[in-house]
C-alpha cells in the first residue's frame, strides 16, 4: 500500500525498538494500554505491522503548536 502524502494528513513513523521500550518506560505503562490503529489503516508507513507503535506528528489547529500522539497497530 503506497504511502499517503497529503497536507492534511499528519506524519505517521514507527518508532524503533529502543525508542518504545522508553516511551512504555516512561509512562510506566504497557503496550495494550495504548490507542490502537488498524493494520489497515492507509495512513500507515509502509512496513509497518502488528504490534508496531506508531507516533503521529499533528500540527494543532488552535494553538498552532506540534502535538504527538502514539498508536499500536492491531489486526
Amino acid at each position: 500500500m503506497p504511502q499517503i502524502s497529503h497536507n492534511l494528513q499528519p506524519k505517521h513513523t514507527i518508532l524503533k525498538e529502543k525508542d518504545a521500550t522508553e516511551l512504555l518506560e516512561k509512562y510506566n505503562i504497557s503496550i495494550i494500554q495504548l490507542p490502537k490503529i488498524k493494520i489497515t489503516d492507509p495512513a500507515l508507513p509502509d512496513g509497518a505491522n502488528v504490534g508496531d507503535i506508531i507516533k503521529i506528528d499533528r500540527k494543532d489547529d488552535f494553538t498552532g503548536k506540534n502535538v504527538i500522539f502514539f498508536r499500536v497497530v492491531v489486526v
